[in-house]
């Protein structure tokens, strides 16, 4: 015979776990990782562009908090990409260049490297990714459903990335093709569809904890929009010059940018479409009641490009920084970053907190209860991010390049070396920037501070490990 006050405890406890559980739940905030594609430091109204507006990632940063020295994981995107998603730096990260698979695709992550939305797998997370992907050619140990994402729609190939008015896109192993652009037609703009998917997706799991990592091929060249985007800005600037792309022939939209007769029109039309989807966005967590537990960080995954007819120097793209994409000079990796959260990020803040993207892995699984990995580069930003606790700094952040010739850079501080031409000449000479004096990088101060140098250089033969995929001279 079991007595009542024995079930009476037992049937409270019934009643109150089903809450204890949501109430964990919530604890766990959703997370939307927005990642534009070569957009330059100075392409945000709020940070000095006057030529086109921002207002949404504006609003962003007045009510969240703006990271004012932010590193890409490198200079392009596919390694940019891998140390977001991995925790390391370009010196050791599995990736570190855009090697090519063809007939699609790039070169595969290894399914031994855990990635983030694996981490976040185990704390019961729910993952999407949307746009562009290029760590691994489909059905390859590199696909995205095979590195702990639950759905993909996009891009799988960096160099078919290129192009808005693509013959295919792909919907998790499905290859998807897009009839309406058969041939020279340009009925349906990708960047639309993968908005709409990234919408529904967010929908979707609005009851459960998700990672939504909205990979945008903008501002990339090809240089295209909408019409409706581009009406508004027709007459506003001087023409520039037009750019002469491939039109016709078998590699149409295989690679090779096409032609524009009007860049700036349309790279500024671009850029205030993606501006557009990042309020739509925000509106859909503020429509579902879960803006309040929702994380939306907002970044490039490098500097500006000078590809398809694109003009930076004419809308000043990078600001004061020195150099571009593919550059290791400000220009090339210093990139904007906004976290925004409803309640818990001080609302119009500021950090000068030095920052990359490798920091992402250990401070998002921290803020998802998830195990972050011993081996990583990265240190939590969650005390900087919520204003609790001691917050970390690097020792010193570590970038390298294999192409033009080999590029490395280290910053520690206020301090920042650049050495090119590694490749080709070892001994190429190691230049110093004073960065709390000169953030563009114009006057070389390394025969003031030998000491200096030597300090990071030898950070430079620290930092690197041996690559069989992505050979490179050891510092």
């Amino acid at each position: 015979m079991i007595l009542k006050s024995a079930i009476l405890p037992l049937f409270s406890l019934a009643l109150i776990c089903p809450f204890l559980a949501s109430a964990e739940t919530a604890l766990k905030p959703n997370i939307i990782y927005i990642l534009a594609d070569d957009l330059g430091y100075g392409d945000l109204s709020f940070l000095g562009q006057k030529k086109f507006a921002t207002p949404n990632i504006d609003r962003l940063a007045e009510k969240g908090m703006f990271f004012s020295e932010h590193y890409s994981g490198s200079s392009v995107c596919a390694p940019s990409r891998a140390c977001f998603l991995s925790g390391k730096h370009s010196g050791r990260a599995y990736i570190r260049g855009n090697r090519e698979i063809k007939p699609e695709g790039q070169e595969p992550m290894p399914s031994t490297i855990e990635l983030l939305p694996e981490m976040l797998r185990e704390a019961g997370y729910v993952s999407g990714a949307f746009g562009k992907w290029g760590l691994g050619f489909p059905d390859s140990e590199g696909d995205p459903l095979k590195q702990g994402f639950d759905e993909f729609y996009g891009y799988n190939c960096q160099r078919l990335g290129h192009h808005y008015y693509p013959y295919h896109l792909w919907d998790g192993a499905e290859k998807v093709m897009l009839e309406e652009n058969a041939g020279t037609a340009k009925e349906v703009y990708a960047p639309n569809l993968i908005h709409n998917r990234t919408l529904a997706f967010i929908e979707k799991h609005k009851d459960q904890p998700f990672f939504c990592y909205v990979a945008s091929i903008i501002p990339h060249a090809d240089l295209a929009a909408p019409e409706e985007y581009m009406e508004k800005f027709r007459g506003k600037f001087p023409q520039g010059k037009k750019y002469k792309g491939l039109d016709k022939g078998p590699n149409l939209r295989q690679g090779p940018y096409q032609s524009q007769d009007e860049p700036r029109v349309a790279f500024a039309a671009m850029i205030t479409l993606l501006d557009d989807q990042v309020g739509e966005i925000v509106a859909k967590t503020e429509e579902l009641g879960i803006a309040d537990n929702t994380l939306i960080i907002f970044t490039s995954d490098n500097g500006a490009h000078q590809e398809g007819g694109a003009d930076p120097d004419f809308f000043d793209s990078n600001g004061i920084f020195r150099g571009h994409k593919r550059d290791l000079y400000e220009g090339g990796v210093h990139v904007p970053m906004v976290a925004y959260w409803p309640g818990k990020i001080a609302a119009g803040s500021e950090s000068k907190l030095i920052s990359a993207f490798w920091d992402m892995v250990p401070t998002l699984t921290e803020l998802a209860g998830a195990a972050a990995p011993e081996d990583t580069d990265g240190i939590s930003i969650v005390p900087t991010l919520l204003g609790e606790g001691e917050q970390e700094d690097h020792k010193y952040l570590y970038w390298e390049f294999h192409e033009r010739g080999g590029r490395i850079a280290v910053r520690k501080g206020k301090w920042k070396a650049v050495k090119y031409n590694h490749s080709s000449n070892a001994n190429s000479p190691v230049q110093l920037y004073d960065l709390s004096k000169d953030k563009s990088e114009t006057k070389d101060v390394s025969a003031d501070y030998p000491e200096i140098v030597q300090e990071l250089v030898n950070y430079m033969k620290e930092a690197h490990t041996e690559s069989v995929i992505f050979p490179f001279k050891a510092p």
